[in-house]
């Protein structure tokens, strides 16, 4: 994970000099908050990503002498698949829609589906074979 922290560190030292030359330029207030912002969310990513990496052993990715093989074996745990987080997302969507054009009706109905996704994500089960 050194060679994403790595990535999000660069970015926010870039996104700061934007927000300082911006700042300057334009002396405008929302986008330099918006910039400053940006920065500050990047860091935080960034930052995590450091304190994570100190906690796992190297990984072929952020090793410069390593060869393909390195990375083979197994990858890890792939959870089943589900349709409940597509169903969240869109239903999340329409509730961010209804906000921004404010139709009372449409956060209403919005609303619900995200709760009805949400309570289906939350309460779903799967039949494993060792069950029947």
């Amino acid at each position: 994970m050194k060679i994403e922290s790595r990535i999000f560190e660069l970015c926010t030292g870039f996104f700061f000099l934007c927000a300082i030359v911006y700042t300057i330029l334009a002396r405008e207030p929302v986008g330099v908050s918006a910039l400053f912002l940006t920065g500050g969310l990047s860091l935080i990513v960034g930052t995590y990503f450091r304190f994570v990496s100190r906690r796992l052993d190297e990984r072929p990715e952020d090793n410069a002498e390593a060869e393909i093989s390195d990375g083979a074996g197994e990858v890890g745990f792939f959870s089943p698949g589900s349709y409940w987080p597509v169903m969240m997302a869109a239903a999340a969507a329409l509730v961010g829609i209804g906000l921004a054009f404010f139709y009372v009706w449409l956060i209403v109905i919005a609303g619900i589906l995200l709760l009805g996704a949400i309570g289906g994500l939350v309460f779903e089960y799967h039949i494993r074979p060792a069950d029947h």
